[in-house]
């Protein structure tokens, strides 16, 4: 009779539940790190897929307490570097210097940008129920204008300027949600 252990397959422990966490809570922030580097939606989350396999593969070799941003964007760094080599038959190829730069930067603004998403949805549920179904109906997938303003029967002038009030009155939102709050 053969060995039952050695036909037993291995069986590994379990992410912790710190680690779920911190894995859930970055995978937006990822995702724009990786973004920052390839450009294309698509082939971004394509990329993060392959990240994700691979932060899960190596669970047990993240440090609790270490910066585990820094730890899976150093994985993406390969599985961007991993996928540029896939597609150098492409005509436009950036240095890698260049997206090096432009992903550090991304890296360095994570915070600042997430805060801005954050006061931005904010704002945007402070906007009157007209508006915000506008905005919202607006940046849906694949919705243009033109095509809002013959939906909603109004000129697509007039959808433009409303746009475009809206925008302002989210930038201002956002601008006074961003700015340093001084005691009175």
């Amino acid at each position: 009779m053969a060995n039952e252990t050695s036909e037993q397959p291995r069986i590994e422990a379990a992410p912790s539940s710190e680690f779920v966490q911190l894995f859930t809570h970055h995978q937006r922030r990822l995702f724009l790190y990786i973004l920052s580097q390839v450009s294309n939606p698509v082939e971004a989350e394509e990329i993060l897929q392959d990240t994700n396999v691979v932060i899960w593969s190596k669970f047990s070799r993240f440090q609790a307490g270490t910066n585990f941003l820094a730890w899976v964007s150093q994985i993406a760094n390969f599985e961007v570097m991993k996928h540029r080599t896939r597609k150098r038959r492409e005509k436009l190829v950036f240095s890698e210097e260049f997206i090096q730069a432009i992903a550090q930067t991304s890296l360095e603004r994570s915070d600042e940008l997430e805060a801005r998403r954050a006061a931005l949805a904010e704002c945007i549920n402070k906007l009157r129920p007209k508006d915000r179904a506008l905005i919202q109906k607006r940046y849906a997938p694949g919705e243009r204008g033109i095509h809002l303003a013959e939906e909603i029967g109004r000129p697509v002038n007039s959808v433009y300027q409303s746009l475009g009030r809206i925008r302002r009155a989210l930038l201002e939102c956002i601008q006074q949600r961003m700015a340093p709050q001084t005691p009175s």
